[in-house]
């Protein structure tokens, strides 16, 4: 047995929807290699009263110790400060009982207290790079750089991001289009290694889908099992464009008639049905609905096709969606845009679905023009073609091969 003691730390919770499909399960399976990880997490509070008691006992059976904190949401900034002073001091105390070979950390937030560990005490820092981050708040309009105070922020973070790329003994991009751009940056030491390991799928949750499955949840979601169901998947706002994937139904409607939307989404539903009726659609054509991640392959299953609109901004270079790799793992053919990270590249060589290249009315008549073809497609051959590049077990080889090297 390896038996290494990993500190992992994210300020994203366990009890997220995120920690579940991408921490929990690479843990889990790093743990089987020898690995022991202790996890230091911020969970939202009422999340964290309805899972505390589920995750515990799945920790242990894992043999992963966990260390929740209580997130901090108000005053913004402050509480950000206040939760990073926390993050350093526990991490301090964590490591003076354990004594930690690594420090894996998830995004900027944590790797602030990664390389003070490494630069206190000499511990190697992981980092888990996962996006642009600092970027995707700006071209996200959270940090509004005209704003002196958000303007100062993002070059607070900007200049942190390069001393982490300085000094991190590994750094993981999720995509190659992120690594490509990373390689131009001034601020990238070319001698730490730089590995790409995009958001994977547990591939026997999101099991491939066959007709009997997508006919009996048509039936169950009122629909005929004969109409097209076309479906979107995750929250919609900020990066997801939801006008733009309205409008694209809109054109589908004036071929498909009778087709509907499903979208499995905790966005609330008023949100959704608001800019429905700005666009003057049919209430009647739309199914939203909320899913736990055990309902989800049951609902998106119903769906004939799958789509997903992505601003093509920069930052979004470096951006894996995670909804892509499970809804290619059930086989289901996707209609997305170029211009995110490794989306096109993974989209075409899987011949899975059908590249925009804008949202224009003319694009859209094309990818309406694709979708009898994408409707012959052979779910396994798409499950198949995506395996090597999705697979859970994929992505667990590639972090366990990046700690090996670390920790030779």
């Amino acid at each position: 047995m390896i038996n290494k003691r990993i500190l992992y730390i994210t300020y994203d919770g366990i009890t997220d929807p995120l920690g579940q499909s991408q921490i929990l399960p690479y843990l889990k399976g790093l743990s089987a290699y020898g690995y022991r990880f202790t996890i230091l997490s911020f969970e939202k509070k009422e999340r964290f009263k309805e899972q505390e008691n589920f995750l515990n006992n799945l920790m242990k059976s894992a043999d992963i110790h966990w260390v929740p904190l209580i997130f901090t949401s108000r005053p913004p900034l402050l509480s950000k400060l206040y939760d990073a002073m926390r993050m350093r001091q526990k991490a301090i105390s964590l490591h003076r009982k354990f004594k930690f070979d690594m420090v894996h950390c998830r995004s900027y937030v944590a790797a602030d207290t990664g390389l003070m560990l490494k630069k206190k005490f000499g511990v190697r820092f992981f980092f888990d790079m996962r996006g642009f981050w600092a970027d995707e708040k700006k071209d996200g309009g959270s940090w509004k750089i005209d704003n002196p105070v958000f303007k100062e922020v993002y070059r607070y973070y900007k200049r942190k991001e390069k001393q982490y790329l300085q000094n991190a003994d590994c750094i993981i991009s999720l995509t190659e289009a992120g690594k490509k751009e990373m390689l131009t940056w001034d601020s990238y030491n070319k001698a730490v290694p730089l590995q790409v390991i995009p958001c994977c799928a547990d591939m026997h949750h999101f099991s491939v889908t066959d007709l009997q499955q997508k006919e009996k949840a048509k039936i169950s979601l009122g629909v005929s099992p004969s109409g097209l169901l076309v479906s979107y998947l995750g929250s919609v706002g900020t990066w997801y464009m939801l006008q733009e994937m309205l409008l694209f139904f809109k054109k589908i409607k004036t071929v498909y008639a009778s087709a509907k939307f499903l979208f499995v989404t905790h966005t609330p539903k008023e949100v959704i049905d608001k800019k429905i009726a700005d666009l003057n659609l049919d209430n009647e054509d739309f199914i939203i609905t909320p899913a736990s991640r055990d309902e989800v392959p049951g609902l998106v299953k119903a769906s004939d096709v799958n789509i997903s609109f992505i601003k093509p901004v920069y930052s979004k270079l470096s951006s894996s969606p995670t909804k892509l790799g499970e809804v290619l793992s059930m086989g289901i053919p996707v209609i997305v845009n170029s211009g995110v990270g490794d989306v096109q590249k993974i989209v075409d060589e899987a011949a899975a679905g059908y590249v925009l290249n804008d949202f224009t009315e003319k694009e859209f008549t094309k990818a309406v023009q694709a979708i009898p073809f994408l409707l012959q497609k052979s779910p396994s051959a798409i499950r198949e073609a995506v395996k090597h590049t999705f697979s859970l077990e994929s992505g667990i080889q590639s972090y366990y091969n990046c700690y090996k090297k670390i920790l030779a």
